[in-house]
């Protein structure tokens, strides 16, 4: 498998990093202070992939606070409000798409 610093990065419009936080599995986002976020409006937002590439870098050598980050596309509305960019994305902001079963 290839490393995502390896990949040839294509950036078409705003994206952050993302990834899982190790200790519990949580989605999280890389911020432009270098750290991590549970919530997307934190994320650092690059629209180049020059910028993609350094962001990730820096993601990828926190192997401890995360793991298996990667470049995902946001939107931004026109009040700044940042969205997850595609399905993926919107599924895991949002959580689980159906209804776990409770422990009796």
């Amino acid at each position: 498998m290839t490393s995502p610093l390896q990949q040839k990065i294509k950036i078409t419009g705003p994206s952050m990093i993302t990834a899982n936080r190790t200790g519990d599995g949580a989605v999280i986002y890389r911020t432009a202070k270098k750290g991590w976020s549970n919530v997307l409006a934190d994320a650092a937002i690059v629209r180049t992939a020059d910028e993609a590439r350094a962001l990730l870098a820096d993601a990828v050598q926190d192997d401890l606070g995360a793991i298996g980050s990667y470049i995902a596309p946001v939107t931004i509305s026109n009040s700044g409000e940042v969205e997850p960019g595609n399905l993926r994305e919107q599924i895991r902001a949002r959580g689980v798409t159906i209804e776990l079963p409770v422990d009796a």
